[in-house]
């Protein structure tokens, strides 16, 4: 019975060694992408020929998402202007200096349930990887 137990705990670690590295990976490139659109949106959104980022914007990036294997009807959009102005409306565009802020959020999902074979607590179902960016309107009425 004692064999069967230190096999069983034995055989656990070995999986969570094995797969737990995996995860972070997925984790660590999720989040790299997601920086990189939160980043991509800011330097289309914040030139000079735009000054907002909109829902068309804010769509064809869950496009680009969607082709790194991300769900895109659960990445969230916050944009924000530093001045209170509303920066999704392509009618009033910040104008240049203004600063524009863009959070993206998107859920851990289920990539930390790996985690229980060793007896930690999995990330929260409800917990979300965010990512944050800021850049001044380039916009010239």
């Amino acid at each position: 019975m004692r064999n069967i137990l230190v096999f069983v705990l034995f055989a656990a670690m070995v999986c969570w060694m094995m797969f737990s590295p995996i995860y972070k990976h997925v984790l660590i490139a999720r989040q790299a992408v997601l920086q990189q659109e939160t980043d991509y949106l800011l330097e289309v959104g914040a030139s000079g020929s735009y000054g907002y980022i909109d829902d068309a914007m804010m769509e064809q990036s869950k496009g680009r998402l969607a082709a790194f294997g991300m769900r895109p009807e659960r990445v969230q959009f916050e944009v924000t202007a530093d001045n209170g102005l509303p920066a999704s409306d392509p009618a009033s565009p910040l104008p240049r200096g203004t600063g524009m802020m863009l959070r993206m959020s998107y859920p851990y999902e289920d990539l930390f349930q790996i985690d229980r074979l060793i007896g930690l607590a999995p990330v929260s179902p409800d917990s979300r990887m965010r990512t944050f960016g800021m850049k001044m309107s380039e916009f010239m009425p």
